[in-house]
C-alpha cells in the first residue's frame, strides 16, 4: 500500500501555485508601473490588491484542510482561477 507523505504533498501544491502565479505577478507589475507613470492611484491600489490575493494563494484554508491527494490536486486558489 503507497501512503501519502500529505505535508510534503501540501508544500509541492504550494510551489506549483507558486510558479503558476509568478508570469500573473510579473504581468501585474508592469501594470502597476504604468499606474505609476499615469498617476492613477484607484488603478495603482486595485493592482497592489491582485498582486497581494496572488501571494497569499499558498496560504489557502482548502490546501491545509486537504487530507488525501485527490482533495489537494483539486484545490484552485481563488486569484489564480481569474
Amino acid at each position: 500500500m503507497i501512503t501519502v507523505n500529505m505535508d510534503k504533498a501540501r508544500e509541492i501544491k504550494k510551489d506549483m501555485i507558486r510558479a503558476e502565479r509568478n508570469p500573473k505577478l510579473a504581468a501585474l507589475d508592469v501594470e502597476f508601473m504604468r499606474a505609476v507613470e499615469a498617476g492613477d492611484t484607484e488603478a495603482q491600489a486595485t493592482i497592489a490588491a491582485q498582486k497581494q490575493a496572488l501571494r497569499d494563494a499558498t496560504d489557502d484554508p482548502a490546501i491545509a484542510s486537504a487530507t488525501t491527494p485527490d482533495e489537494l490536486k483539486a484545490v484552485v486558489p481563488t486569484a489564480l482561477a481569474e
